[in-house]
């Protein structure tokens, strides 16, 4: 497959480059700074892959005309058959009335724009041939909330709704599915509950169980709201 994978840089997606270049996929993935990737340095761990598999831009995902240049290169490389939106911010935790608008609005830029951005380039290329999968990272926090971090809830609240909404449009050969990766302990659980976060297993951890449950997600889970198990 051709897997599609945002914020690859560090937590989450980069702890799943090298077990889905592992199982034999081609992942075209990107974040803000490509030379920093740790995704590549996590993957040469890998002593067995074939990095010739892992194709890495800088792109930020909030910039639509950035996302429309990468999404020309990323179909070049072939059809998209998995596409996971994983890039997202956390402000720092503070009440609602406290945060600029700046941070909000950035927040919101990557974590739902930045969604909307590369569904809106990649995503009709998949209509056209009627299959492939759209995974859209949301959160415990996008379907309970907690205080301190209310943008970051309100974003993945959003991605819920957004995921559900495109799932009862897409043709009946694709999934569009809303997935919660549970807690785990990345830069950006500590920014909201710093050292504490040390008692959640780490994204290489997390990563193990749930690269071979995204792989298996398909057309009958379009629509449904999932959490990858513990």
């Amino acid at each position: 497959m051709h897997i599609v994978l945002t914020g690859c840089s560090r937590g989450l997606g980069a702890a799943l480059v090298p077990h889905l270049l592992e199982a034999g996929h081609i992942v075209s993935g990107c974040a803000r700074n490509a030379k920093q990737s740790i995704a590549t340095t996590k993957a040469k761990e890998f002593t067995s892959l074939d990095l010739s598999r892992l194709h890495y831009d800088s792109v930020d995902v909030a910039d639509d005309t950035s996302v429309a240049a990468w999404s020309k290169t990323v179909l070049a490389c072939g059809p998209v058959d998995f596409l996971i939106n994983n890039a997202a911010l956390m402000n720092d935790p503070r009440p609602l009335w406290e945060i600029s608008a700046a941070e909000f609005d950035r927040l919101i830029q990557v974590n739902v724009c930045g969604v909307a951005n590369v569904i809106r380039h990649l995503v009709p290329a998949m209509v056209t041939r009627g299959s492939g999968v759209i995974v859209n990272l949301s959160s415990g926090w996008g379907r309970s909330t907690s205080p301190q971090v209310a943008p970051y809830c309100a974003s993945k609240y959003a991605i819920e709704g957004l995921t559900l909404a495109l799932a009862a449009e897409l043709p009946r050969g694709m999934a569009a599915i809303p997935l919660n990766p549970g807690v785990i302990d990345t830069d950006m659980l500590r920014q909201a509950w710093s050292d504490d976060a040390g008692n959640y297993p780490n994204a290489e951890e997390w990563a193990e169980r749930a690269a071979p449950f995204l792989l298996k997600l398909g057309r009958k889970e379009n629509g449904k709201s999932l959490s990858v198990p513990l």
